[in-house]
């Protein structure tokens, strides 16, 4: 895939920490596109973690941008976004790979793997989500005896935490399940735009809603 050849020029980020630019629920905004791109020059990666656009507005231009901010991005698609789409465009882009339902890795950052699962909204429960995590337990005890450190990256955030909680819990518990048994090194999520900028811990787990104008985190 184009995504795992290029970016030759990006240096290898090993034994270190690594700078994430995350963000999410962009909805097409460029003012926010435009902060995104001041950002991206002090990280070493992107995550996005879904709703880009306005049920697929411009959903091209929006794309090429993310691609254009420079970085190697590791991206999944919202509940405004349909997966086979967008997995199409990422194939036609240079620094931009699809996470959802894969266990990606991107040769500059050999220490590092990227989880994602991408899409779902309001479902307590994601059937298709733990169908991809059953399948891929062993893939990921075996990051875990590479010491490997996990990027989980999904738009609906976990169950029974401050990214999920507007009146009510509204995140899923099988995203929750699985930052409690793998204890990914970070969860980007998104979705729920009244929990923007808030972080929880799920064990180990930095769980965090970046919003729009992203966030940088190093881990």
């Amino acid at each position: 895939m184009a995504a795992a050849t290029t970016m030759k020029k990006q240096k290898i980020i090993k034994n270190t920490k690594l700078r994430i630019l995350a963000f999410s629920d962009l909805h097409g905004s460029e003012a926010a596109l435009k902060i995104l791109a001041r950002k991206a020059k002090k990280a070493d990666a992107i995550v996005c973690a879904g709703d880009f656009t306005v049920f697929e507005h411009n959903i091209l231009r929006i794309m090429r941008k993310i691609d254009s901010l420079g970085k190697p991005v590791m991206l999944v698609n919202g509940n405004h976004e349909d997966p086979a789409l967008v997995r199409e465009i990422c194939i036609r882009l240079k620094n931009t790979t699809f996470a959802h339902r894969g266990i990606c890795h991107r040769p500059e950052f050999p220490d590092y793997a990227f989880i994602g699962h991408g899409g779902e909204g309001f479902t307590h429960t994601s059937e298709d989500f733990e169908r991809f995590a059953t399948a891929a337990k062993s893939k990921i005890r075996q990051l875990q005896k590479q010491e490997k450190k996990i990027i989980f990256v999904t738009h609906q955030p976990p169950h029974k935490t401050k990214l999920d909680y507007i009146w009510a819990h509204h995140g899923s518990k099988s995203y929750t399940t699985f930052d409690k048994k793998w204890q990914p090194a970070l969860h980007v999520c998104g979705h729920l735009h009244e929990t923007q900028g808030k972080t929880d811990r799920i064990g180990k787990t930095l769980a965090i809603n970046p919003g729009p104008k992203g966030e940088i985190v190093e881990t």
